[in-house]
């Protein structure tokens, strides 16, 4: 799977950092600090986040849980704040606000 850039210029220089790696001007725990400074920032949401989040991507709780391959009811409880998403979920949240659902189809 290609990766996504959020601009060409980070594309650009994501590009040359593997060059460098590649030809060993960048060692291995830089390049890993440099891919992990590209990946998307996961916080914690409220309840009225998530909310607003599957709002603006137009669908109802039962599609989104769809996509996020989690339950309708666990949607609900995330929208009530019964209960807060974690891990893959969390991750995939943060794409979702991010990128918008395109990200994670």
């Amino acid at each position: 799977m290609a990766k996504k850039y959020s601009s060409d210029a980070l594309q650009a220089a994501h590009a040359t950092a593997r060059g460098l790696h590649r030809i060993g001007l960048m060692d291995a725990q830089t390049m890993r600090d440099f891919d992990a400074s590209c990946l998307t920032e996961v916080k914690k949401l409220s309840a009225k986040q998530i909310a607003g989040v599957r709002k603006k991507a137009g669908v109802s709780q039962a599609v989104f849980a769809s996509y996020l391959n989690v339950t309708a009811g666990l949607i609900s409880q995330w929208e009530r704040g019964e209960k807060h998403p974690h891990g893959p979920s969390l991750k995939l949240l943060a794409l979702v606000r991010k990128n918008g659902l395109d990200a994670i189809a």
